[in-house]
């Protein structure tokens, strides 16, 4: 069983474009361009996207849609990206979230 979604609720059936690799936290990983960033994540089994400010508890999808913000991440610099309607491209950086924030949290 694939881990990859075949259909979005928004953006409907994916034609499945050219194999690509991106970064995510460092690590390569393969996608196909024009997926959401979040299908290639969660295809490569990651499901974890951000960690909350407050309790520092991962998120990830949630809706999938882009009207919460559970799955934003950080995508070429660029901070509070929603991975679920973000077309994925040849090379992206992607690097989990942390509030705001690429660094993780201090322990206080």
């Amino acid at each position: 069983m694939s881990r990859r979604i075949a259909e979005h609720p928004i953006l409907g059936v994916q034609e499945k474009g050219e194999k690509v690799t991106f970064l995510c936290d460092g690590e390569i990983l393969e996608g196909y361009e024009g997926e959401p960033i979040a299908a290639a994540l969660r295809a490569a089994g990651i499901m974890k996207h951000r960690y909350t400010k407050k309790e520092h508890t991962p998120r990830g999808i949630f809706c999938a849609i882009g009207r919460c913000t559970d799955c934003v991440m950080i995508v070429d610099g660029k901070p509070n990206i929603r991975t679920c309607v973000t077309p994925l491209k040849q090379g992206m950086k992607v690097q989990t979230q942390y509030g705001v924030s690429p660094k993780p949290f201090e322990k206080q």
